[in-house]
């Protein structure tokens, strides 16, 4: 147990370092300044702009920033859409499988174009490789466009007074071509390396030990899996995710995904720093999220770790943790470890079922998405944190008695509405979608395969996964239904685009207002009060909305299992 504790130690220490390194050169990236391999880089970046047709030099305010971006992604998914109704017919398809109905391309085209990765279909049978390669696409440019709103968000606060604000395709290009591309293609080769798949080949026939014949499905793998965690897209390659041995074969590259995972979040909060020469800022931010963080993946390591009492009480040895539903070769402390990480930074990628961790541990996971802000996806982290900093300085102004200020900008009546929208309509979206799913039975009673609370927390799960954009779920759930595939899509969309617009907007907003020289009446958001009073407001939000909801799932099972 206590190398499992030490290769948890690791995996953070090393991600931590690897991140503020990374950070560095994403704010060189998005600063334009020199870096290493440029002169490569240019070439095909002058390239695509050739094919494409876009200006780079051109600038573009916040809403056409915004613009540009809701364009591009209608248009990836039509072409998703179509792809996954028809593959049957088209090429890459050696194992003949089928076209999805209507409601799950739906699904799942909007869950892959929304970094969610909400998966009710099992991946080996479920797509061909043609539409795994598109849905790879997807997870590469759906990353690229959540660094490109953060840019934009880095852009606003640079000068002084704004109105072009960079230019998002420009932004998008170089998040693919020089962050995204060159990290996942040296992570694919160490799981390649260590026996993960990348093949186009068709099922493998294989004898087992026990000398039955069976088919083995493979496939590109590798490369599916690096860009899945570094884009927090999450979305398995195979129907078990990251528990298959195929998509994480041994502890080095259950390691490797954990890294690679985090890394880009860490990194995204210390290049805000870099980028805005505002370092000690990032490192409040950062010391937030990790208290946070840390708050839940503590008790789920216990949790894990210290087995399931009743299952004690029948005699069975415990001291490898609660094992059900998780991997020998991983533990059940990088189990643990992995749950946390995978919900608080939105991939929803899993190494075991969250649907066998114990009641508490399932209450955490559940909280890590339903805050949604403790170092969060790629990009929309920092935006979905910024809308809780643009909270806490309009209270304390407030609790002063002072005009609220940030980075030399006054946050006024507009700026509030926009930040209270976003904020509150997560909770709406979760709460709405399980309240209804739990007084319509067709659709939600009978679809779980658990009665009573932890039935009630595989519905509240499965809204919260979809509006989280994390895509990890309580697999009890049979969720590839028309109700399921259409009313978590509608959540998929509005989910993903209301909290990149609002924070860019206000951004936006802030940027084009008269600069305010800081004085000795100016709140410092430098501080490690303003980071505790940050911390405060993300945790009554998030008690005030989820706290009844969490109280008839997974407490409720708590005391009822251990009533028993």
């Amino acid at each position: 147990m206590n190398t499992e504790i030490l290769g948890i130690i690791a995996m953070f220490a090393i991600t931590l370092v690897m991140g503020i390194c990374l950070g560095k050169y994403i704010a060189n990236v998005y600063g334009y300044k020199k870096t290493f391999p440029d002169q490569v880089f240019e070439t095909i970046e002058k390239l695509i702009y050739k094919i494409s047709g876009i200006n780079p030099n051109r600038q573009m305010n916040w809403k056409q920033n915004m613009y540009a971006m809701l364009t591009i992604n209608l248009v990836w998914f039509v072409i998703g859409f179509l792809i996954l109704q028809n593959q049957s017919w088209l090429p890459l398809n050696p194992d003949g499988n089928p076209n999805m109905s209507p409601d799950l391309a739906f699904n799942t085209t909007i869950s892959f174009l929304v970094n969610c990765n909400l998966q009710h279909y099992s991946g080996e049978t479920g797509v061909s490789y043609l539409s795994q390669l598109y849905l790879m696409f997807l997870q590469f440019v759906t990353a690229a466009t959540g660094m490109a709103a953060m840019a934009v968000l880095f852009k606003a606060f640079k000068e002084k007074t704004a109105t072009e604000l960079g230019n998002f395709y420009d932004f998008f290009t170089r998040s693919m071509i020089r962050i995204l591309i060159p990290v996942s293609i040296i992570v694919a080769f160490i799981l390649s390396m260590n026996g993960s798949p990348m093949t186009f080949e068709g099922k493998a026939h294989m004898t087992t030990l026990e000398g039955q014949k069976i088919d083995v499905s493979r496939g590109p793998v590798a490369a599916f899996v690096a860009i899945k965690h570094l884009g927090t897209n999450g979305g398995g390659f195979f129907g078990a995710n990251s528990a298959h041995p195929f998509e994480n074969p041994n502890y080095i590259t259950n390691m490797t995904e954990m890294v690679t995972q985090m890394i880009i979040p860490f990194a995204l909060v210390f290049a805000l720093g870099f980028y805005l020469h505002k370092r000690k800022l990032s490192w409040v931010i950062f010391a937030v999220m990790t208290v946070g963080f840390l708050a839940l993946a503590i008790p789920n390591i216990v949790n894990e770790t210290g087995g399931n009492p009743l299952i004690t009480q029948m005699g069975t040895d415990s001291s490898l943790g609660a094992m059900e539903g998780k991997e020998i070769r991983f533990g059940s402390a990088a189990s643990g470890y992995w749950s946390i990480a995978t919900t608080v930074i939105s991939t929803g990628s899993v190494n075991a079922m969250h649907d066998s961790t114990m009641p508490l541990s399932g209450m955490n996971e559940l909280l890590a998405m339903m805050v949604n802000c403790f170092y969060g996806g790629c990009g929309v982290g920092i935006l979905n944190y910024f809308i809780f900093i643009i909270l806490a300085v309009f209270i304390s102004g407030l609790m002063v008695g002072r005009t609220p200020e940030f980075m030399g900008k006054k946050i006024e009546a507009k700026e509030m509405k926009i930040a209270m929208i976003v904020a509150l309509f997560h909770p709406f979206l979760i709460l709405a979608g399980t309240a209804l799913t739990a007084y319509l039975p067709e659709f939600g009673a009978k679809t779980l395969n658990n009665p009573g609370f932890h039935g009630f927390s595989e519905m509240l799960y499965e809204f919260t996964s979809s509006s989280a954009n994390n895509g990890s779920g309580f697999e009890g759930l049979g969720d590839n239904t028309p109700w399921w595939n259409i009313s978590t899509g509608i959540v998929l969309l509005l989910s993903r685009f209301i909290p990149i617009i609002g924070p860019v907007a206000i951004a936006g907003l802030l940027a084009q207002k008269k600069y305010i020289p800081e004085s000795s009446g100016t709140l410092k958001t430098d501080t490690a009060t303003f980071g505790f009073m940050t911390l405060a407001v993300i945790l009554l939000i998030a008690a005030l909305s989820f706290f009844p909801a969490l109280t008839l799932g997974p407490i409720a099972e708590q005391i009822q299992y251990f009533s028993k």
